[in-house]
């Protein structure tokens, strides 16, 4: 079996697979072809590629490979290209890009999105998002400390005293708990708030205050992502958010429901009550953003306020974010082969299987195809 490592496109500085990983796929039988400069932005040179075993070829070339990695989707020209028997691992994010699961379905591709992987307790170790939440959160705060116009530590200075930043975290996944930990290590004052009311307990571990609503709805089938919520609920969250956005510096969102838009959580007339010079970091502006204001890819100043919308943060640290995906899609890729390298796609995996989003020309994923295809059930 052959797998071939595709370069990203424009934008994109991460890469799937590192030098590091090839060593692991060779020792398993398994050929590897990478596109010539696949891993340069991430500072993995074509040499250190050759030197761990793997053949440099031309995207052409790459293209024919048995089972094609990369993070984003090759373009709908190449995969026209596609043979019903090649394997595709990238991550497509399908319950909001239905029109890339239908093409996938007439090419009769199997396809594997890595965003689908269940976020089980063995599904750990290729949990792409956490590793990438993992470094959006870290960055979220990084990024805000810089545009704020205050200090996050408090400063006991002969010029005076200086009171520390109040951060306020909406959503307490993964990302979330990350940048309470960063913006705790700066030295801020931090707040969180969640619907999820397991979140409690880590947020309070990390020395942060848990602002609490009561009356959620907590699904624990949720697979750790927020549900929606009642319209009580809501204005009752609404209420909450804004009294303590308003006494925030820095306010960094992160909450999404998989397959819908981001909740609102920061209205307009909640940002026309922070403090002039406040920040507003937004991870779930690729689906709409939590707050009203947000613009996807953009940084925007309202009401004094900089609003900055970037739900990719974690290409701007492509050497350790490859390094983390690489090891997700090695253990990933380690349950597709069998003895002597060949394919093994095993339906009795519940991971391989709920992984897969198109096969033989049908819709694998349970969950896929209810929310896209049998939406009257969902």
């Amino acid at each position: 079996m052959t797998i071939g490592l595709l370069k990203e496109p424009s934008g994109e500085h991460r890469v799937a697979l590192l030098p590091e990983n090839i060593k692991t796929l060779t020792d398993l039988k398994v050929s590897v072809k990478v596109e010539s400069e696949a891993g340069a932005l991430a500072f993995a040179t074509n040499s250190d590629y050759t030197s761990a075993g793997a053949n440099i070829t031309s995207r052409t070339d790459t293209l024919t490979a048995d089972v094609l990695v990369s993070i984003n989707p090759p373009t709908n020209a190449e995969l026209a290209q596609l043979k019903p028997e090649q394997v595709l691992i990238c991550v497509f994010q399908p319950l909001s890009n239905r029109a890339l699961v239908e093409k996938l379905l007439s090419l009769k591709v199997t396809s594997f999105s890595l965003d689908n992987i269940p976020r089980t307790t063995r599904a750990q170790a290729m949990d792409v998002l956490s590793s990438m939440a993992t470094v959006a959160g870290y960055k979220a705060v990084l990024i805000a400390a810089s545009a704020s116009p205050r200090f996050f530590p408090m400063f006991m200075t002969a010029a005076g005293s200086i009171i520390p930043s109040k951060v306020l975290v909406l959503g307490a996944g993964v990302a979330g708990l990350q940048a309470i930990a960063t913006a705790r290590r700066l030295g801020a004052v931090v707040e969180a708030f969640d619907v999820r009311t397991a979140a409690e307990e880590e947020v309070k571990s990390l020395g942060a205050k848990f602002v609490k609503v009561e009356g959620a709805k907590d699904e624990a089938t949720a697979g750790g992502y927020a549900v929606e919520q009642s319209d009580e609920y809501k204005a009752k969250q609404q209420a909450l958010v804004q009294e303590h956005a308003a006494k925030a510096n820095i306010i960094i969102t992160t909450a999404q429901i998989p397959g819908r838009k981001a909740p609102i959580l920061i209205t307009e007339a909640t940002v026309g009550k922070m403090q002039p010079g406040s920040v507003i970091v937004d991870l779930a502006a690729a689906t709409g953003g939590n707050c009203a204001l947000t613009e996807n890819d953009k940084t925007v100043v309202k009401e004094g306020v900089t609003i900055i919308g970037d739900s990719n943060l974690a290409t701007t640290m492509p050497a350790d974010a490859s390094k983390m995906f690489g090891k997700n899609v090695i253990n990933f890729l380690k349950l597709l082969i069998a003895d002597e390298g060949s394919l093994n796609l095993n339906w009795e995996d519940e991971i391989v299987a709920k992984t897969c989003v198109t096969h033989s020309g049908e819709v694998k994923s349970e969950g896929v195809n209810k929310i896209l295809f049998q939406p009257e059930t969902a």
